[in-house]
C-alpha cells in the first residue's frame, strides 16, 4: 500500500504547528497503525529527517497511550478499538490519512502527536481512591457484592484514561472519564464511606483543569475504545447533586 499521510508537526507547546504531507510506502494491511508509523519513521530517519513523535506503550489496547485523531475520529474508524489495535486493512491503497493529536485546552501538545494528559492524573489524585487499613488479603467472599453491582463496577473500571472522550467532545469535557472512575468505586462497598466526598473533589478538580461541561452530543460514548456508556455520566451527576445537597 502507498498512502498520503497528513501529519501534525509541532516542535513544542509554545510554537505554531503545521500539517506535513508524508508519503508512506510498502505498507501492508497486516500492520497496525502504530507499526505503519514506525515504518514511516524509519524511512524519515534514513532520509536524515526528524521522525514523528507519538505516544505508545503496551500496544495491546490496555494503557491508553496511543492517542491519535485519525481522519477526525479519535482512535480511527473502527469502533471499540484503540489506535494500536487498528490495522491498516481498514484503509485502502492511495488513501489520504489525516493524523492529529488530541485537541483540548487541558491536553497541551508536547510535540507532534504527543499531548500532556497529566490533568487526568491530578483529577485522580483528588479523589480516585479509597482509604482502607491495609493487611492480609480477605477471602473473595468476605464482602458479598451483588453481581449486577460487580459487573457495573467492572465495566466502569475498564476505562483506560486515553482521553478520546475529551478529544471528541465539542466542549472538551472529561465527564465520561471522571464518571467512569467515580462509578467504579461508587458501585462497591469499599467505596461507600468516601462516595460523596469523592465525587465532589473529582468534579471540582475536573473543572479546575479547564475541561468543559458535558455537551450531550454523546461523541464520548461513540469513540470510547472500551464502550463505556454515557449513562455513566448520569449516575455521577445524581451522586454529585446528592452530595451537594447534603453539605
Amino acid at each position: 500500500m502507498k498512502l498520503s499521510l497528513h501529519v501534525w508537526r509541532q516542535a513544542n507547546s509554545n510554537e505554531a504547528g503545521r500539517m506535513d504531507q508524508i508519503t508512506a510506502t510498502d505498507i501492508t494491511e497486516d500492520m497496525s497503525f502504530l507499526e505503519m508509523l514506525d515504518k514511516v519513521n524509519e524511512d524519515l530517519i534514513c532520509e536524515g529527517k526528524e521522525p514523528i513523535a507519538f505516544d505508545h506503550d503496551c500496544r495491546e489496547g490496555i494503557c491508553g497511550m496511543c492517542s491519535l485523531m485519525i481522519n477526525g475520529v479519535a482512535h480511527g474508524p473502527e469502533s471499540g478499538t484503540t489506535t494500536c489495535q487498528l490495522h491498516m486493512r481498514s484503509f485502502r491503497d492511495g488513501d489520504a490519512i489525516y493524523i492529529e493529536p488530541w485537541r483540548s485546552r487541558a491536553f497541551p501538545v508536547i510535540r507532534d502527536l504527543m499531548v500532556d494528559r497529566s490533568s487526568f492524573d491530578r483529577v485522580m489524585q483528588a479523589g480516585g481512591y479509597i482509604s482502607v487499613n491495609t493487611g492480609n488479603a480477605q477471602d473473595a467472599n468476605a464482602l458479598p457484592i451483588k453481581k449486577a453491582d460487580a459487573d457495573a463496577a467492572f465495566d466502569a473500571a475498564a476505562c483506560i484514561g486515553c482521553g478520546a472522550c475529551v478529544a471528541s467532545c465539542p466542549n472538551g469535557s472529561a465527564m465520561l472519564f471522571v464518571a467512569a472512575k467515580v462509578n467504579h468505586l461508587g458501585r462497591l462497598p469499599q467505596g461507600q464511606p468516601e462516595r460523596s466526598e469523592r465525587v465532589k473533589k473529582m468534579v471540582d478538580a475536573m473543572d479546575a483543569e479547564g475541561f468543559g461541561a458535558c455537551s450531550n452530543h454523546y461523541e464520548c460514548e461513540a469513540v470510547c475504545p472500551k464502550d463505556i456508556p454515557a449513562d455513566t455520566i448520569a449516575r455521577m451527576n445524581r451522586d454529585h447533586l446528592k452530595a451537594s445537597l447534603c453539605d
